[in-house]
Order: C-alpha cells, then structure tokens, then sequence
C-alpha cells in the first residue's frame, strides 16, 4: 500500500510539472491547427470563382475579381504567396482562411507594391474569415465610382479572427467591421493606411469582442473607432481595447475631423485598458453620444514627443498643444486615477527601444521601430491586471505583439 501511495505522489508531481511546463508554453507558442489539403489549386492563376487550397510556398496570380462563392472555402496554406493585378478584388460568401506561420507567413499584395493599387477583401456576407500570420499590402484600390475601398470588410454576424498579421499602406479604413461580427483581432501591426480618411479598426453595428496588442501606426483617422448603427441602435457595440500601442494617427485627416487613438460613440461601449497612446492628434474620445455609462478606462499612458505639432491640413495652420488633447474637451472622457499622462516632453516617456517620433508620415511611409519597452519604462506594471500587469502591445510576459521587426 505505502509503493502504490508513493507512486501515486511521483505521478501527481510529474503530472503538475508536465501541465505547468504546457500553461508556459501555451503563453508564447501560436501553433496554427493542421488541416489537411483540400481540392489543392494547382494553376498558378487562382480562377474567377475560386474554391479550395492554395498550396503551401507557392506563388499565385490574380488577374481578375475573384469569388469565394457560399459554401465554399478558400485556404492558404503557410508561406502563400499571391499577386493581385488589374486592381482586382476578393468577394467571400463563403469562408476564407489564410493560415500563415510565424516562419513563413502568407502574402497578398499587388503587381506594382504600391499604396491603393489593388482591391482587398470583401467579406459583408462571409460565412466565416480567419487570418493569421498574413501580409496584407497595398489594398484601397479605387471602386467603380473612383473612391477608394476599404482593405477588408465584413457585414455578418460571424466569427473573425485575425491575429498576429501585417496591413499597410490601404486607402480607406484599413478594417470595416459591423453587422453583429464576433471578433478576436490581436496581436496584429497596422501601418500607414488612409490616404486622407479611414480609420485603423472601425467597428460598428453590435461587433463585439477583443482588439488588443495590436500596434497602429500612421492611421489617416482614428486607430480604433466604435459606434453602433444609427438606425439600429440595439444590440450595441461593445469591445473591450486593452493593450495596444497608438502611434501618429489622425494627422492626415486632420482639423476636419480629428483622429484619435480610441474613439467611442453613438451608443457604443468601450472597456479601454492599458493602452500606449503617442503622438496622436488626440488620444482617447468618449464622445457624447457614447453610452458613457456603461463604458470603462482607465491605466492608459499617454505621451507626446513634442509639446505643440502644427497642423497643416487646414489654413491657416493651426499650432496643437497635444497634452490637452490626450481626453479632448469636447468629449465626456476624462483622466482616470491610474492613467499615466505626460506633462511635457520626457515625462511619461514609455521608452520605446526605438523610435523616431513621428507625427504626420504620409501614407505608405513604413515604421521602422522597435517598440518594445526598455527597461524602467513607466508602462511596465502599470496595467490593469485583469488584463495585463503591463501596458502597450509588447509585455513582458511575452503574452503580447510577436512582430519583432515593425
């Protein structure tokens, strides 16, 4: 009896280690499933209407709109890599899954590698869209009409999850999600979309779920934007936007209507946590038709690497003090007891390991930065534990933002 005691108190103490060693693992490895090849797409020309497996490491071409029909479904397998000519479009009914790795990610972009010359995603009446370890590039091309799309859209309650991926350099909004959309949208770096509007994520109609540890740079309009539909205004929006680092957006669209790190309104929720927000136009926006009741904050840094930046998009000019714009007058969101908010430049400083402090960089201007924190940055445990004992997308737990180079 005392052997079988004994053995039964070595295999619980192995068992623990076994399952401790897995929780820490599971805190930095993203091990994308292995689902296997299914109707593979063997041309090197994807066809109009398209359904089945791009096929692992091979190149691709677009040469025309291409529909993912209801039903069907389009996977790339890792290090994808797809071409898109003539400023063609990707229409999902169906489910779309670009399921890149860390070492070899997905790739779509155009012929030319140039700022709005093709016509991304187009996913409002999607079954399904997951994107992981994807580059997304060059999307906004103009629509019929000449107006600039947005580099993805979705208009369905369904699942989305898109995580640990690359956007640049669209024209429009860079993500246009509403119609009851469940989301995950982590982890991901956003850069330099919008060429005069457009918002980073712009989330509307009841979406709900997480954005966070995302870095967005250089957005035209607003880094993250909430609202519920005007004409329906339940269910409403409600997302929780913790963790992510806000850099140099709003400069573009400027005086007309100012971009923010984070917006919240028309009768959207927001739980807004732990968030770097710097060199923004302004910072963090409760507007007045927000549901302010409901929504949260508080723990967000927020810092300036000038004290005034002049804005030359209207005339005259304008010079902006940016500490009063970190919680902008006109709005209901005021200072929170834990938010740490720079008095001038030096004070706050999340100490980023590199950064130039640009403010307004045209449109396709890529980062070159690597944000994550020195040590004795004020951001380290500075966070709300609920969500992260740090702030910003890269933490120290290795939990946040893999991109190592922006």
């Amino acid at each position: 009896m005392k052997s079988i005691t004994q053995f039964s108190i070595y295999m619980g103490i192995a068992l623990a280690t076994v399952l401790s060693a897995c929780s820490k693992s599971e805190e930095v490895t993203f091990i994308p499933p292995d689902i296997p090849t299914s109707n593979p797409i063997t041309s090197d020309t994807i066809p109009a209407f398209a359904k089945g497996t791009l096929l692992a490491n091979h190149t691709y071409t677009i040469l025309q709109d291409v529909t993912v029909k209801a039903g069907d479904t389009l996977f790339a397998q890792p290090g994808v890599v797809v071409k898109v000519m003539n400023n063609a479009q990707v229409i999902v009914e169906g489910v779309l899954k670009l399921e890149g790795t860390k070492s070899a990610p997905v790739s779509f972009d155009s012929d030319t590698h140039q700022p709005g010359s093709w016509g991304g995603f187009h996913c409002n009446s999607a079954q399904a869209v997951t994107i992981l370890w994807t580059h997304v590039d060059n999307t906004g091309g103009p629509d019929p009409t000449g107006s600039a799309r947005p580099s993805l859209t979705i208009k369905a309650p369904i699942v989305v999850d898109i995580e640990d991926s690359w956007f640049s350099n669209g024209q429009d909004d860079l993500m246009a999600i509403s119609g009851g959309a469940k989301i995950t949208i982590l982890r991901n770096t956003i850069t330099s979309s919008g060429k005069a509007d457009g918002e980073g994520i712009n989330l509307k109609g009841a979406v709900t779920g997480d954005v966070a540890y995302n870095v967005i740079y250089s957005q035209a309009g607003s880094g993250v934007k909430l609202e519920t539909s005007k004409s329906a205004p339940l269910p409403q929006t409600e997302v929780n936007v913790y963790n992510n680092t806000l850099l140099s957006n709003g400069w573009r669209r400027g005086a007309a209507e100012p971009g923010r790190g984070v917006s919240v309104g028309l009768n959207a929720i927001g739980h807004i946590y732990n968030n770097i927000i710097v060199n923004c136009y302004q910072g963090i926006e409760i507007f007045t038709d927000a549901d302010a009741t409901k929504t949260t904050y508080d723990n967000n840094l927020f810092y300036a690497t000038s004290d005034t930046y002049t804005d030359n998009t209207v005339t005259p000019a304008v010079s902006i003090v940016l500490k009063d714009n970190f919680y902008p007058s006109d709005g209901v969101g005021k200072r929170q007891p834990n938010d740490l908010v720079s008095t001038g430049v030096g004070n706050m400083d999340p100490k980023f390991k590199q950064f130039t402090g640009v403010f307004a960089a045209p449109n396709g201007a890529p980062l070159a930065a690597d944000l994550s924190l020195q040590q004795g940055s004020p951001a380290l445990g500075h966070g709300n534990s609920k969500y992260n004992v740090d702030m910003g997308a890269y933490t120290s737990d290795g939990k946040g933002n893999q991109h190592t180079n922006n």
